[in-house]
Parts: C-alpha cells; sequence; structure tokens
C-alpha cells in the first residue's frame, strides 16, 4: 500500500511539473514609473508590488504602446504598435449617464487577441477590471474576443467613478449598492465635509474586483488560467475607502479639492491618491497569498504593468509632488518619456531569477510574442519581440528590437521612435512640427535637443515614420498624411 500511494504521489507530482504555467497580467490605470517603491517612491508605500520586485525581475526600459487608456489596451491586445493599431485614441461613445452608456470604438470581429491565443494553447481566459474595447453589444465585448469570462466596467468613461450604480459580468449589468453619482460636478470652495460624502458609496469597485478575482482563482486552480487584471486604479475621480486614506492623513500638507479641475472632490486629495496606489497594492497582496495558499504559487507568473504614464495634474491630483514619473518629461498624453515609460516586474518562481534589474529594451505589444512562445502557439503577424529569454536569463537568445514606433493623434499629433540610445519626436504634425532628438543613454528627462547634429539620424527616422505608419481607421486619426483633411 505504502509503495502504491508513493506511486501515485510521484505521479502527481509529475503531473503537476508538466502542467503549463498560469499566467496573470496585472495593469494599473495611469500609474506613473515612479509610483512604486521599487522604483525610488518615498511617499507611497507599495510594499505588495516591492516584494515581487524582489522575488522576480524589474525593467527599466519598458514602454506603453500608447499614452492613454483605450489604444494601450488594444496594442496589449493585438500586438500591434501605434502605426498599425486599428484603434489610437480615446474615440468616445455615448455619454457618462447610465442611460446614455456606449463604450468606445470597439475591436472590430475577426480580431486575434492574446486571450484567444491563451484559449488556443488550452488557457481558461478572464479578464477583471476596466476593459474599453467596446460595449457587450458590440463586436469588442471581451466575450466575443477570447475572454470566457469578464467582470467589471467596460466604458471608460464610467470608470471615472469608484463607487458606480453597476458592473458589468459577462455581458450582463450587475447592480451595486451606489447611488449614481455625477462625480464631474463640482462644489463651492469652502464646502463643509458633509458635501465631500455624496461622493462616496457603498460598494467599492476595487473591492468587487478582487473578490471576482478570487473566485476566478478558486474556481480555474486545477486548469491553466489567464488572467487579465486591468484594475482602475490610480485613475481619478479621487476615491478611496475611508480607512485607507486614513492611513495617510496628516502626512502630507494638503487642503481640499473641490473639483475645479474635474473628476469628483475630495477633502484630503494627496492622502486619497496615495491611499488608492496603497489600496491597489493591498489587492494583488490578497491574489498573490491566495495563489501560495492554493498551491499555484510555483507555478504562477504575475507581471505588473501600468497602461500609460502618470496622469497630468487633473482632479486634484499633484503627480510633480510624488515624483510620480521620476523626473521624466511629459505625463499621460505625451509621448516624451513620462508619458509612455511604464514599470514592468515580473515573477516566476524558478524560472526568473530573484531580484534582476533588466535595461532590455522592451513595450507592451512585446507580450503577445512572449506569450506565443511560452505557449507554442502561433500569434501570426505582430509588431511584437517576444522578451521571454530575458526572463529565462538567456540574454544571448534575446533578439533586440532595431526601433520602437510610437504614436498619438492628440495634442495635434506625435510621432516619436526610439532606436538605440537615441530618441527622436516630433510634436504638433498637424502644424508642421519639427523633430527634436535626445541621447537617452545621458539624457534621458529629454532636456538637451541634439537634432542639429543628428541630420542623418533624422533621415532616417523619417523613413521609418513613411514606411510605419498605416493610414487611421478615424479621420481625425490621421495627422502624419491627413489626404481627406477637414476644410
Amino acid at each position: 500500500m505504502k509503495r502504491y500511494l508513493f506511486l501515485l504521489l510521484l505521479a502527481a507530482q509529475a503531473v503537476h511539473a508538466q502542467r503549463k504555467p498560469n499566467v496573470i497580467y496585472i495593469y494599473a490605470d495611469d500609474m506613473g514609473v515612479g509610483e512604486l517603491g521599487s522604483y525610488g517612491q518615498q511617499k507611497i508605500r507599495t510594499p505588495w508590488l516591492d516584494q515581487l520586485a524582489k522575488e522576480g525581475m524589474r525593467f527599466t526600459r519598458h514602454y506603453s504602446s500608447f499614452p492613454v487608456c483605450a489604444p494601450s489596451r488594444c496594442a496589449l491586445m493585438t500586438g500591434r504598435h501605434a502605426g498599425h493599431s486599428f484603434i489610437r485614441g480615446n474615440y468616445e461613445m455615448g455619454g457618462f449617464e447610465d442611460d446614455k452608456e456606449g463604450g468606445q470604438m470597439p475591436l472590430p470581429e475577426g480580431t486575434f487577441t492574446i486571450a484567444q491565443l491563451m484559449k488556443r494553447a488550452g488557457y481558461v481566459t478572464g479578464a477583471i477590471g476596466k476593459w474599453g474595447l467596446g460595449m457587450n453589444n458590440t463586436t469588442g465585448d471581451p466575450n466575443r474576443q477570447g475572454f470566457d469570462y469578464f467582470y467589471g466596467y467596460l466604458d471608460q468613461k464610467q470608470a471615472h467613478n469608484f463607487y458606480p450604480t453597476h458592473l458589468w459580468e459577462n455581458g450582463k449589468w450587475d447592480t451595486l449598492r451606489n447611488p449614481y453619482i455625477k462625480v464631474h460636478q463640482p462644489i463651492p470652495a469652502g464646502s463643509p465635509d458633509a458635501a465631500f460624502e455624496q461622493y462616496k458609496g457603498k460598494d467599492y469597485s476595487i473591492d468587487k474586483m478582487a473578490e471576482k478575482t478570487v473566485a476566478f482563482i478558486r474556481e480555474n486552480r486545477n486548469k491553466p488560467f489567464f488572467l487579465y487584471l486591468p484594475y482602475t486604479g490610480p485613475h481619478v475621480s479621487l476615491q478611496a475607502p475611508d480607512e485607507a486614506v486614513k492611513e495617510y492623513i496628516g502626512q502630507f500638507d494638503e487642503k481640499p479639492y473641490y473639483g475645479q479641475k474635474g473628476y469628483a472632490p475630495a477633502k484630503y486629495p494627496l492622502s486619497t491618491y496615495a491611499a488608492m496606489i496603497t489600496y491597489f497594492d493591498k489587492q494583488i497582496g490578497k491574489v498573490m497569498q491566495l495563489l501560495k495558499d492554493l498551491h499555484l504559487d510555483e507555478n504562477t507568473i504575475v507581471m505588473f504593468s501600468s497602461d500609460n504614464g502618470a496622469t497630468f495634474n487633473v482632479g486634484g491630483t499633484d503627480t510633480d509632488y510624488f515624483n510620480s514619473a521620476m523626473g521624466l518629461r511629459g505625463r499621460k498624453q505625451d509621448l516624451y518619456e513620462g508619458g509612455i515609460r511604464a514599470p514592468f516586474l515580473v515573477r516566476w518562481p524558478g524560472k526568473v531569477a530573484k531580484g534582476v534589474v533588466s535595461d532590455h529594451l522592451s513595450v507592451q505589444f512585446d507580450l503577445m510574442a512572449t506569450l506565443s512562445e511560452l505557449t507554442g502557439v502561433s500569434a501570426g503577424a505582430t509588431d511584437g519581440i517576444s522578451f521571454l529569454p530575458t526572463l529565462l536569463g538567456q540574454s544571448g537568445k534575446q533578439k533586440q528590437h532595431p526601433y520602437l514606433y510610437f504614436e498619438f493623434p492628440e495634442k495635434s499629433g506625435q510621432v516619436a521612435i526610439i532606436r538605440g540610445h537615441l530618441k527622436a519626436i516630433k510634436t504638433n504634425m498637424k502644424e508642421k512640427g519639427i523633430w527634436e532628438v535626445y541621447d537617452l543613454r545621458k539624457d534621458e528627462k529629454e532636456t538637451s535637443d541634439l537634432s542639429t547634429s543628428h541630420t542623418a539620424d533624422i533621415a532616417a527616422f523619417e523613413a521609418i515614420l513613411k514606411k510605419d505608419h498605416y493610414q487611421a481607421t478615424v479621420q481625425d486619426w490621421e495627422f502624419v498624411d491627413p489626404k481627406f483633411k477637414k476644410k
């Protein structure tokens, strides 16, 4: 009998060893590269993310594909860079009110996403958080784009409020215990404390997401799963549970924010912003602890990044005070480093060495190629390069990007190209802007324009622009070659 039990144990261990690794990709919303302790943050506590960095790999030259929400999510899902992406901006449908909820431009039918790739590889797929790529009655419905399960916000405008009346679960409205809150409604300066209470509710959306995340992992513990967690912190509005805010009250010299720059008023804006990040971090801690409790820890790849750089100072935020961009130039909506440099952490026990810092040049649209190499399932044509060799410490096998290409139609049109240590950026393209060139090796804050001494490089950058830009699907997004410019 003992021999029989021993053989059963060996067989179980062999099956576990051969099981495909689970993959969890956590995607913060507007979290700057400098807002984590592992990247130098001093005022905001992120112990779980810092632990993730200690137990895995931290990237220093990782980029989001765009400097705003929806197109970054599109590029992540499809493995396409900005010049090839179907969605290149936050194209809004409908309004903020519940009865006008319309979401953003949907992913088209026939799109091949990382969720579909993982399903082909035999994974159960889930997404919990903010989608932003189409409502449930469109081709962009996450359940039509490869996800077996979805819970969260479908419409990014709804995600401006952390106490919504509802979230969505597999295409169905899930009512929460919150009244409708008009989050962009300011209050008069000097308003009493009671005036701030109208921007609070009973069900905090991040709590609901965490609850559904735990349920998904428990339900699928015996299957390989791919879980995409685009939680919404710390995107404004400034809203966090009272107990989370109390952890910071008294640590900052702050004044009430009354909503004069949009989004919800907050009595303690600096404390609330810090609390939102720390509270987000605690939810990640719950996931990490659950993986250990279920003995999934050793066979799960956990990745963490953010959809773009730190927010520009709206809604009561002060990213300068928190050094959210590590002193880098630009913020959300900019193609300067502060708008697209992103934190990136990867933990995979026994595969990814602990405490490693990598300067491998990488970008979020590389994820598709990486998962393709991991699973052996073809991703077809993408713009990404797998960073799996870097994760496994096989630097000799790591292919390199000859350059990274970025474009963004807002702020009169912007293009940026990173090639080696040089970065070229052209802004105000609708007004015939000119190239700027920076040496990121010596000047990552982009303070000294070297364009006059790099004319040959500028010619090469111009050639890349012409080659890598495909005509946009929306007229307002076409600023490189506006043949159909409105008159």
